[in-house]
């Protein structure tokens, strides 16, 4: 014989995971002392559940191996929420174990009884309460190839009397892994086909579904001279070596997108449910290719929707779709995303606010002459190894990854790009480290997302899991301050008492640095990254960088002079 909670542990062994992520206590005791007799399997608690899931998450991501959380009776379940909102958005196989009170007690409103499976409802796509030992392993292999197969999250709950409870020893766990590529219906093909030759010109709208098809992807680029606005999250395997990208749209994006999308007789949209319908072409006659028939449409109006899995889909175009002999479309876009680079470049120059054109912008938008985040950014691209994972807190660090960062080589990243979330920089790069300790991995923390999650500092620390956190402190919601200032509103709540972030982490006993001087930021990221276990380099970065969105209009860009004027007098104010 053997328990419920053995049975469970080995069979996630088994399954290859190495890490279980959360915080022990009552009911879940028998699961955690399963873990601490199986070799295979390291745990690793966190200050805070939420950091738990974050980290299953981000491992599951860039493994495919479900990630595994845990969390106690009622609050520590609870905790897992966001983070496991992270993984259903992120689409990452995750399974939550959770504790709940002693079976007989269920319904009684017992101490810090919850009911899970009301409360992840929505979250999981499986959930159950085991109530009895017969059960297993059936809805062990349940959840486990519900998450694979959605993919996303499963919750499982263990009652504080079940995971003791006995089951037969020889009671085998299967689970079926059989990934599936969906055909795309040829009759859709050839509707996709004649609107694309049809078309003068054609922009490409590329995500992450398209990541595995890379050499085809730039092949019907190519066939179709047509300029590609990478997603964020095809920003890794898409961007590295590509001469049709352009970079990005929506907040974080640039004017070729925009000039790109405005100027095409036709958009193609491959393996990406992009979520900002603003940033997209209202009226161009649309393709959209996307293995999930719910994602059709549901953005922007859709001419011919193709449900289908993107190499084959792509490949099926290929064989069809004519050649565009008028490049220009293509070479006008690639031009003015190299002129926008050239003037990112700029800002990068510690020299820079020295010059003319930098004293007369640093009045407007550095007048305290600190770090620009662009700086920062970059030298982080140039000095990190080529097989990278990045981590990047939601908001502004993610603004300047996007445009300064480079996912080349065998870089990876993470990020809460869907449910958009603070403070998943630091536990995503747990998650991360842990996979791996050999392989460098740096996340770009907002000061905001690493002071909600602060104690989680303390599980690198404890764990020797080498994260390089490079803090890009503002003392702001910055984000949230570009909001404001768009609508034509001062910034308000949104600056942030800071301590000095090195001193904490030193104290927290994490090497650490603070940079408040352009000249010395090179020496300071070349140490962090050179550093052989945990770092925290805190930089002291420019609060007033302008950051306008490729779009933006007459009312966004006067909300920002007004706010800006209105900021300015309320500063006089408070100094008189």
């Amino acid at each position: 014989m053997t328990t419920v909670a053995e049975q469970i542990v080995t069979a996630l062994a088994d399954l290859g995971v190495r890490t279980v992520w959360g915080v022990v206590g009552d009911a879940l005791n028998p699961v955690t002392d399963a873990i601490r007799r199986e070799e295979r399997i390291e745990w690793i608690g966190t200050r805070h559940e939420e950091a738990a899931a974050f980290a299953a998450s981000a491992q599951a991501q860039l493994s495919g191996t479900i990630g595994v959380c845990m969390g106690t009776v009622g609050p520590g379940s609870l905790h897992l929420l966001n983070g496991l909102y992270d993984a259903k958005k992120s689409h990452a196989p995750v399974l939550a174990i959770c504790g709940q009170v002693p079976s007989a007690e269920l319904g009684a409103e017992y101490f810090q009884e919850v009911d899970n499976d009301a409360v992840f409802r929505d979250v999981a796509a499986f959930r159950h309460t085991v109530t009895s030992a017969s059960q297993m392993p059936r809805v062990l292999e349940q959840a486990v190839q519900t998450a694979y197969a959605t993919p996303g999250v499963s919750v499982l709950t263990l009652p504080g009397d079940i995971g003791s409870a006995e089951v037969a020893k020889d009671s085998a766990v299967h689970i079926t892994r059989v990934p599936a590529r969906l055909t795309p219906d040829d009759d859709e093909i050839t509707r996709a086909v004649r609107l694309l030759d049809d078309a003068k010109t054609v922009t490409m709208l590329v995500g992450a579904g398209a990541r595995e098809s890379r050499a085809s992807v730039l092949q019907l680029a190519d066939r179709l001279a047509a300029p590609m606005v990478l997603t964020l999250k095809a920003k890794e395997g898409l961007e590295d070596d590509n001469p049709f990208q352009i970079g990005q749209s929506g907040l974080i994006g640039n004017p070729a997108t925009r000039e790109a999308f405005e100027s095409a007789g036709a958009l193609l949209m491959i393996g990406t449910d992009f979520p900002y319908p603003d940033w997209l072409p209202r009226s161009t006659p649309t393709v959209q290719i996307d293995t999930r028939a719910g994602h059709i449409g549901r953005r922007t109006p859709v001419d011919v929707g193709v449900v289908g899995d993107a190499g084959l889909s792509i490949a099926a175009l290929l064989n069809r779709v004519r050649s565009k002999d008028d490049r220009s479309h293509l070479e006008k876009a690639r031009s003015s995303y190299e002129d926008w680079q050239g003037h990112q470049r700029r800002l990068t120059d510690p020299e820079f606010d020295q010059s003319l054109v930098g004293k007369v912008r640093s009045w407007l938008d550095n007048t305290e002459d600190k770090i620009r985040p662009e700086a920062l950014a970059t030298l982080i691209d140039t000095h990190a190894a080529e097989d990278t994972v990045f981590t990047t807190d939601t908001g502004m660090s993610t603004v300047w990854l996007a445009r300064c960062v480079t996912m080349r080589g065998s870089r990876r990243l993470i990020g809460s790009f869907n449910l958009g979330s603070m403070a998943n920089a630091l536990p995503h790069a747990l998650g991360a480290a842990a996979l791996d300790r050999q392989r460098q991995v740096v996340a770009f923390c907002g000061d905001g997302g690493l002071t909600m999650l602060l104690g989680d500092v303390l599980t690198a620390v404890a764990y020797d899991l080498p994260v390089k956190l490079i803090v890009f402190d503002n003392g702001r919601l910055g984000m949230v301050k570009l909001e404001q200032e768009q609508g034509g509103l001062p910034e308000f709540g949104t600056e942030l008492a800071n301590p000095d972030l090195a001193a904490v982490a030193t104290a927290m006993g994490m090497p650490a640095a603070r940079v408040t001087e352009p000249e010395a930021l090179e020496a300071a990221v070349q140490a962090a990254l050179a550093s052989p276990g945990p770092y925290l380099l805190d930089v002291v970065t420019n609060p007033e960088e302008i950051a306008l969105p490729p779009k933006t209009s007459i009312d966004q860009a006067w909300g920002f002079a007004i706010a800006k004027m209105k900021e300015g007098i309320v500063s006089r104010g408070a100094k008189s």
